[in-house]
């Protein structure tokens, strides 16, 4: 597999607390934040090993092969998580339009709706 992207940043709430939310996005019906578009489906969970690392399937359907990596570092510093994401594909690669869509989208999920969902 071939990386499409990677971001890293600090999430509010420690690692065990993320991986939970990951694990199981609707679990807090006050807190939703996977809100998904037409074109994208529900993951599930390929690996994992609690709570440092998950990996997601593909939320297009029209890159099944897709898969999303969470690493879930504790940042003892700032005593949260530093969540890096990383998008992974198979060849052939997508074109650069479809690839920003595709790191957008997991960029507006995770670094806007799960961080936001904790109050920051």
């Amino acid at each position: 597999m071939i990386e499409g992207g990677r971001r890293r940043r600090n999430q509010p709430a420690p690692p065990h607390i993320i991986f939970d939310a990951l694990t199981d996005p609707d679990h807090d019906p006050a807190r939703p934040w996977l809100i998904l578009e037409d074109d994208e489906q529900r993951p599930r969970i390929l690996s994992a090993d609690p709570p440092r690392m998950l990996v997601w399937s593909s939320l297009w359907p029209s890159r099944p092969d897709a898969q999303i990596r969470f690493d879930l570092p504790y940042d003892a510093a700032r005593a949260g998580t530093d969540l890096t994401w990383m998008l992974l594909l198979n060849e052939p690669r997508p074109d650069d339009s479809k690839l920003g869509y595709f790191r957008k989208r997991i960029n507006t999920l995770i670094n806007g709706n799960l961080r936001y969902s904790f109050g920051n």
